[in-house]
């Protein structure tokens, strides 16, 4: 490790001479520093900046002035993406270029798992094509390595089996073939393994094994074969641009004028973000990862299958009669932790470290004894980059336009190619893609996502996840304490668990015991569920979901996103009216709750607009909305508007506090000196209010949970002064704090949606009860009137429905956490989305969607009778409770009915129903 890290310093060294001679050496002049063969370059220069080599190899071709696409990667990706692009027709206006040579990687640093089994279902439905993919090469002849040996999933422990059985039941659902296993049947599938501390198994027949390097040589063939032009030893220096988009792509052979570039790097994606300006921000961060062969094994099967033991970390499977054999720690090495990235596919190999690698090693000698009298061959160590999510990142980088990824394959990336490469394709060929891939685009991140030493600390606990059973709510435990509101310090004093979202503390519930350390100061405690069932947080959120139905809660909801809108003149509505289904143009101080659909109808954001005047709007989104709705607005923004119209997120300028609950207006009213009646100030309305001695609180008479109450959006300047204030006035009306987990039920029971859980690029507001909130009639057509106008002639192929679980004991049995499969007299009709235990129905309630399936598996229209006249159950880790349906909101019953709030229901019976409250609305 010494003599390399020397020859990395070496080769800076070199680059940066050559590439920077004249800016180094004013700087050297500066810092009086002279560089020798005893010296070494300062920390403070050498962990800054990214320079792309001049490789010793001329290009194997000229390379063309112009091409429609340029890919940067010679990699399975960008190779899955070539081939792609060339099925459309886009071969000859495609150029595919690579620093070294195509698939030119290791073929030790590889396990070659192509599974299907994925944690969400767009993850399996990539995986799934790419698996369905790399059979269809193999059929034509083309070399890809492929063997369905199926794979093997251990079980130590009740938990993981529950899990399984979850996984059991989508899978039915989903069409995978899959199956439970008793420890003796894992014996059977792989006579090597010890099975005495198992519990069971997992077992997916479709999986197999092949080799990635081949995958990526045949999609390249056929992507020749097709017209794609590929260069090797072709490294990209500059991404440039104009007006906001790719516009030319320098390289060391040369030019090339593009109208897109796709980033498929990998291990180097971040860095080559920084080529363009703006830089793309790709958080990666690389890790130390092991690949253990060995030599020919007397007797091995070929057909041994892929075997994962998920509770010890580590996996092995047979390739060319050796074990291949690797795993995941708990805590991951991290590598060049400094920043600086190796420039060559040659230095991501490290050398090999036994001593972080024995607890793994120990694992697999455990679970396969015969390993003992193996002969090793070699144990190799390659970088691996994670994201800090562990999640694939992909789709249209929010900095530039045209300018797509793909990164963060987290070491399975021939499980991933295929189906990734399809939809990049699609994006780029017809503007979407054949499934909603919210959850791994790149627009999910901030900023401080990408920051080193941030990434530095997530990118050690992010590996470990991988093979971690994946319990409800799960929190990372890095890269915490970053994003906190001016109240944090006291609500953690109050006894507040916290959850993180975008970087955002958020407190999930309060627990009063145990919330000092040994000095009496408050902990900062992480809020954990660590099972299927009953969570151990139950009854703390049942005494703060009281709180707000009987009394007084109070709640932080500085995470939402938050923009204003502007312009001099009309053009902020014409951009609002043209972003938004809903009518904006309503009068002052109207809220006015609206999707942004997407050209099919689905919905980019669903928000809800505050007009604080003629010309100004503020905008409330979900948290996770925060670079997503920014990227979608400014993408879709008309020409002859961009000049006039002012966009700026407001995110971190304001604290936000809901107080809900029956004696809420009451205590707002001791602290203003405005009227709070809803004569003068009803439900849906926003007011700017002097609170106690701070002014200019932005408050909004809604609540997000269907309850009685205020969002104040407060200067933050002024946060610890209103929330003091407020919690202190509200001690008489008995105020207590809550948490998002109460807030979440209070929504769930009330039937609200909420974008990124339930609602999704491909969900309409006619299939979830909301097409009164969509106004076809409006003066500026927006986008997606088409598709929702034919969606409402020819019918809905799904509904949004309510579930109300009967015969299920929630202190005893498996709680649904969403994903579980919904049946409609006994036939799998659709799947749950937000799901929790209702309070005052004192039943597990679930959201999800309906369908119509016919005999062939074909979608038919979704009626209210066809929904009104089935039998329900939903299955939770194979056993099927009966349920309830709901199509609309139901009647929660309350000790503190209010008129107002009753009034208004989130779903309607009637499509073209009018709006039941208006801003003139008296009571």
């Amino acid at each position: 490790m010494y003599r390399n890290w020397h020859r990395l310093t070496d080769i800076w060294r070199q680059q940066l001479l050559y590439e920077n001679r004249s800016a180094f050496l004013q700087l050297q002049n500066v810092v009086n520093f002279k560089i020798d063969a005893t010296h070494q370059i300062p920390d403070v220069l050498r962990k800054r900046q990214f320079v792309p080599h001049d490789v010793d190899t001329n290009a194997t071709e000229a390379l063309p002035k112009e091409k429609r696409v340029v890919i940067c990667g010679g990699g399975i990706m960008g190779a899955s993406v070539a081939y792609h692009l060339a099925l459309l027709g886009w071969g000859p206006n495609t150029l595919l270029i690579e620093q070294d040579v195509v698939g030119g990687g290791s073929p030790w640093t590889a396990s070659g798992l192509a599974g299907r089994f994925e944690s969400s279902y767009t993850e399996l439905k990539l995986a799934e094509y790419s698996v369905d993919l790399i059979k269809d090469l193999t059929q034509k002849g083309l070399p890809t390595g492929w063997k369905q040996v199926g794979s093997l999933n251990l079980a130590r422990s009740f938990d993981r089996m529950t899990s399984y059985n979850r996984m059991k039941s989508q899978g039915v659902a989903w069409g995978v073939d899959c199956e439970i296993l008793t420890p003796e049947q894992c014996k059977e599938r792989c006579p090597l393994i010890e099975i005495d501390d198992l519990a069971g198994g997992f077992w997916i027949p479709a999986d197999g094994v092949c080799d990635p390097q081949l995958v990526c040589k045949s999609f390249v063939s056929e992507a020749q074969r097709k017209g794609v032009q590929v260069i090797e030893h072709c490294v990209a220096k500059n991404v440039r641009t104009s007006h906001g988009r790719v516009t030319r792509i320098e390289t060391t052979a040369g030019d090339v004028m593009c109208d897109y570039f796709v980033n498929c790097t990998g291990f180097w994606a971040r860095e080559v973000g920084t080529l363009s300006s703006p830089a793309v921000k790709v958080p990666l961060k690389a890790v130390e990862h092991h690949y253990l062969h060995t030599k020919k094994i007397e007797g091995l099967d070929p057909m041994t299958p892929f075997v994962r033991d998920f509770d010890g970390g580590v996996y092995f499977r047979e390739k060319n009669g050796c074990i291949l054999a690797g795993g995941f720690e708990r805590e991951a090495k991290m590598a060049y932790e400094d920043g600086t990235v190796p420039l060559s596919q040659a230095e991501r190999e490290l050398q090999p470290d036994w001593d972080h690698f024995h607890d793994l090693l120990d694992e697999l000698l455990r679970r396969v004894p015969t390993f003992r009298n193996a002969t090793l061959d070699r144990l190799s160590n390659a970088l691996e980059a994670f994201s800090p999510d562990c999640k694939w990142i992909l789709g249209e980088s929010p900095e530039i336009q045209n300018y797509f990824v793909s990164a963060g394959m987290k070491t399975i990336g021939v499980s991933a190619a295929g189906g990734i490469g399809r939809s990049l394709a699609d994006m780029i060929v017809k503007g979407s893609t054949f499934l909603d891939l919210h959850i791994l685009d790149i627009t999910r991140f901030l900023g401080l996502h990408n920051n080193r030493k941030f990434l530095k600390d997530r990118c050690k606990e992010v590996p470990g996840k991988h093979f971690q059973v994946n319990y409800p709510f799960d929190e990372f435990q890095t890269g915490r304490n970053l994003r906190m509101s001016p109240i944090y310090p006291a609500l953690k004093e109050a006894g507040a668990v916290f959850g993180q979202t975008m970087g955002y503390e958020r407190p999930n519930y309060f627990d009063v015991n145990d919330k000092t350390d040994e000095f009496g100061i408050p902990r900062f405690r992480i809020a954990h569920t660590n099972t299927f069932g009953k969570p151990p947080w139950f009854d703390h959120v049942a005494s703060e979901y009281k709180a707000c139905r009987e009394r007084v809660g109070i709640a932080d909801y500085s995470s939402f996103t938050k923009y204003d809108l502007w312009s001099k003149d009309r053009e902020v509505i014409d951009l609002l009216q043209y972003l938004c289904s809903n009518d904006v143009d309503v009068p002052v101080g109207s809220i006015i709750h609206t999707g942004m659909q997407n050209y099919a109808g689905g919905y980019e954001n669903d928000c809800s607009l505050a007009r604080l005047s003629e010309k100004h709007y503020m905008m409330i989104a979900p948290t996770i909305q925060q670079t997503r709705a920014m990227s979608w607005i400014r993408r879709h923004m008309p020409n002859h508007l961009r000049a006039g119209v002012n966009v700026a997120d407001v995110t971190s300028m304001y604290t936000a506090i809901c107080i809900l609950g029956p004696y809420s207006r009451v205590l707002l009213s001791e602290l203003t000196d405005t009227d709070l009646s809803s004569k003068n100030f009803p439900f849906f309305t926003y007011k700017e209010l002097d609170v106690s001695l701070a002014n200019g609180i932005r408050t909004l008479n809604i609540t997000h949970t269907g309850e009685l109450g205020y969002v104040l959006y407060i200067p933050n300047e002024f946060a610890l002064h209103v929330y003091s204030r407020l919690y202190s006035a509200g001690q008489k009306y008995g105020i207590q704090h809550a948490g998002y987990y109460a807030t979440r039920t209070l929504r769930i029971e009330k039937f609200y949606a909420f974008w990124g859980q339930d609602l999704d690029t491909f969900t309409t507001p006619l299939e979830c009860g909301r097409s009164w909130r969509v106004k076809f009639n409006k003066p500026i057509n927006f986008i997606g009137r088409e598709a929702l106008l034919k969606q409402r002639e020819e019918g809905v192929k799904r509904m949004y429905v309510q579930l109300l679980l009967n015969d299920h004991d929630h202190e005893v049995d498996l709680w649904c956490w969403g994903g579980e499969p919904i049946y409609r007299d006994g036939k799998y009709c659709g799947m749950t989305t937000t799901t929790g235990y209702g309070f005052t129905f004192a039943k597990q309630v679930c959201l999800g969607f309906v369908r119509n399936f016919d005999e062939a598996g074909n979608e038919l229209p979704v009626t209210n009778d066809y929904v009104l006249s089935g039998h329900y159950e939903v299955e939770v880790a194979g056993i099927r409770f009966e349920a309830k349906v709901n199509l609309h909101s139901p009647n929660v019953p309350t000790k503190f009915p209010d008129r107002e709030r009753a009034a208004y229901h989130a779903t309607r019976d009637k499509p073209d129903q009018a709006d039941l409250l208006t801003y003139e609305t008296k009571f």
